[in-house]
C-alpha cells in the first residue's frame, strides 16, 4: 500500500439551515446596538417631560425639623440679657462673656442703670424662622419682674462643627400676630346615649385620677396618661363627632380641690367593640 493511500481522510459535513437564521445572526450586534440607543432616547424622553421632584413632604418636614439646642440657647441667652442690677451693674456683663465675641461689644453694650433690678422669671421661644442654612432667628418670649412680658429676637449660628454662637446683636420685637380664640362649630352632635354614657364617666375618671376605674371603659393596648391635678367632673356641655368619626369632642366643666372651674375640651378616640363604645385614646398620645 503507498504512503498516499495511508493518509486520513477528513469527512465534511454539510447541515441545511433557514436563510432567517442565517441572516438574524449576521445582524444580531446591530440589531442589539439599537435596542440599546432606543432604550436611552426613551429614557432621555421621560425625563425631560416628566423630571423625578423632591416630595413636598420630605422638604417641608426637613424645614420644620426644630433645633432644640438652639432655642435652648437663645432662650439662655435672653434670660442672662434681661436680668440686671444697679447693685452689681458689672454682673451681667459678666454672665454673658461666654457668649460675646469679635466686633461685638461687652455685655452686648447693655449699660446698668443707675437704680433698680429686673428679674426673669420665664422664658420660652415663641416665634421661629430659618434666614438661611445653619441659622434660627428665636423670638423669646420672657415675663419680667419690671418691665411685663418683652419679646426678644435672638439669632443663632451653628459652625461647622456644629458650635452654637449668637449672630450679632438682640433686638426687641413685638409679639406674634394674634386672633381671637376660636371653637369648632358645625360639627354633628353625639346622640347615642350609650356613648354618651361611657364618655362621661371615663372622663370622670380620668380627671379624678381614677386609673383602675378608667380601665374599665379603655380598649385593649390603650395607654393613657393622668393628668398630675385631681379633677371633679361636674358637667358634659358638648359632645360632638369630630371628622372621620373615630373621635369625639367633649366641652366639660370641671372643679379642683380649692373651689376653682374650669371649662376644658378634650379630644378621645372611640371603638365599638363587641357591641359596646371603648375609649382609645384621651387628648394625648403619652408614647409620642
Amino acid at each position: 500500500m503507498s504512503e498516499r493511500s495511508r493518509a486520513p481522510v477528513t469527512a465534511v459535513r454539510i447541515a441545511a439551515r433557514p436563510i432567517w437564521m442565517i441572516r438574524l445572526t449576521r445582524e444580531a450586534p446591530r440589531l442589539i446596538l439599537c435596542a440599546v440607543a432606543l432604550a436611552g432616547l426613551a429614557a432621555s424622553a421621560r425625563y425631560a417631560i416628566d423630571p423625578p421632584r423632591v416630595s413636598r413632604e420630605t422638604v417641608s418636614g426637613a424645614v420644620a425639623t426644630p433645633d432644640r439646642a438652639a432655642e435652648s440657647y437663645a432662650v439662655l441667652f435672653a434670660r442672662l440679657y434681661l436680668t440686671w442690677s444697679a447693685a452689681q451693674p458689672d454682673a451681667g456683663t459678666q454672665a454673658l462673656s461666654g457668649y460675646t465675641g469679635a466686633g461685638v461689644e461687652p455685655g452686648f453694650g447693655f449699660v446698668t442703670p443707675p437704680s433698680g433690678e429686673q428679674r426673669v422669671l420665664w422664658a420660652e421661644v415663641v416665634q421661629s424662622r430659618e434666614p438661611a442654612r445653619a441659622k434660627h432667628v428665636f423670638t423669646v418670649a420672657a415675663q419680667t419682674d419690671d418691665d411685663g412680658i418683652l419679646y426678644l429676637s435672638v439669632e443663632i449660628q451653628r459652625g461647622r462643627e456644629g458650635v452654637l454662637a449668637i449672630a450679632g446683636y438682640p433686638a426687641f420685637v413685638g409679639p406674634p400676630s394674634l386672633g381671637p380664640a376660636t371653637v369648632a362649630a358645625g360639627l354633628p352632635e353625639v346622640t347615642e346615649a350609650a356613648l354618651v354614657t361611657v364618655v362621661r364617666r371615663a372622663l370622670a375618671n380620668y380627671l379624678a385620677g381614677s386609673a383602675a376605674d378608667l380601665a374599665a371603659d379603655l380598649s385593649a393596648g390603650a395607654h393613657v396618661s393622668l393628668p398630675g391635678m385631681a379633677l371633679s367632673l361636674e358637667s358634659v356641655t358638648r359632645l360632638d363627632w369630630l371628622p372621620g368619626g373615630r373621635s369625639v369632642l367633649a366641652v366639660v366643666q370641671a372643679q379642683d380641690t380649692r373651689g376653682a372651674q374650669y371649662t376644658l375640651g378634650y379630644e378621645l378616640d372611640v371603638v365599638r367593640a363587641q357591641g359596646r363604645w371603648e375609649i382609645s385614646a384621651v387628648q394625648t398620645d403619652p408614647d409620642s
